[in-house]
């Protein structure tokens, strides 16, 4: 008699331990998290964006809602931006994130992502990034460029499900842009951009801690009225190889009327960025 119950009581507390497993914590699946665009969520590595060499003498306040969507993951999220520009257009100061985003993933995705929940059970807040721009020739007769230089604070939560790595990344670039045609009146162009510049963010590989990357761009823009139409490819360029080298196709329609901006905007990953992207944004000018 004591021996079975000796022995159904050893039964018991294996079938515990394996179920609930003594030292299971969502800390423990941190050393597999790949930090990189593949394995990480729609906004945890911003692309650079294609200014055109030019910098806006206006304050801007944006307000955008956004959807991304690949196979397995669903996100939504509001994005706020503060453009303020500082010596009359000369230089400028943008700060802008995600103020809260929604994500439900499949069990896949998120086994292959190494992430704790499928979606999160408290609110998700991006990560705080600050641009600070400088005009450095603004020339109709050769090219217009713009510097940039940008940090991603690791403010972003739920690292545990890989949606923003809470690790702090930085980029530099420059942003060239040339008019190659334009009307008498002014009011109807075509514009081709460019971009190039360094990226890097912080990982956790206790080797290799941070990722150096190129990042890169080329596009075209085209006005008419109040219209402006841009359309680019973007990318960036890691060294290591995991999922690191994202590309994109970007395409966004501004229509403006008395200082207020409609913005619809379309991106589509081709490579270690999965999603298609889709946005609508109202941007007051002042």
């Amino acid at each position: 008699m004591k021996t079975n119950i000796l022995f159904s009581f050893l039964v018991f507390c294996c079938s515990f331990f394996t179920i609930f497993p003594a030292n299971a914590d969502w800390r423990d699946k941190i050393p597999l998290l790949k930090y990189s665009p593949r394995y990480f969520g729609a906004n945890a590595f911003p692309f650079p964006e294609l200014m055109g060499g030019k910098l806006s003498p206006r304050w801007e306040v944006e307000l955008r809602g956004e959807y991304h969507k690949m196979t397995g993951d669903k996100t939504k999220d509001v994005f706020a931006r503060l453009y303020i520009p500082i010596a009359k257009g000369r230089a400028g100061v943008s700060l802008y994130g995600v103020i809260q985003e929604w994500y439900e993933t499949s069990p896949e995705v998120r086994d292959e992502r190494n992430a704790v929940e499928v979606k999160s059970p408290i609110p998700c807040h991006g990560d705080f990034i600050l641009s600070c721009h400088y005009q450095v020739l603004k020339s109709e007769k050769w090219v217009d460029i713009v510097v940039n230089a940008t940090l991603r604070t690791a403010s972003g939560g739920r690292l545990c499900d890989a949606r923003y790595t809470d690790a702090a990344a930085y980029w530099f670039d420059c942003n060239i842009g040339r008019t190659l045609w334009q009307n008498p009146e002014k009011n109807a162009s075509v514009r081709l951009q460019g971009m190039a510049g360094f990226y890097c963010w912080m990982t956790n590989d206790l080797i290799h801690r941070q990722n150096d990357a190129l990042t890169y761009a080329i596009g075209a823009q085209a006005t008419y009225r109040g219209f402006t139409l841009n359309c680019d490819y973007t990318g960036i360029k890691g060294y290591r190889g995991d999922g690191d080298k994202p590309m994109i196709v970007r395409s966004k329609l501004n229509y403006e009327i008395k200082k207020n901006i409609i913005s619809f905007g379309y991106k589509h990953g081709i490579q270690d960025y999965l999603y298609d992207s889709f946005s609508l944004a109202y941007i007051r000018c002042f």
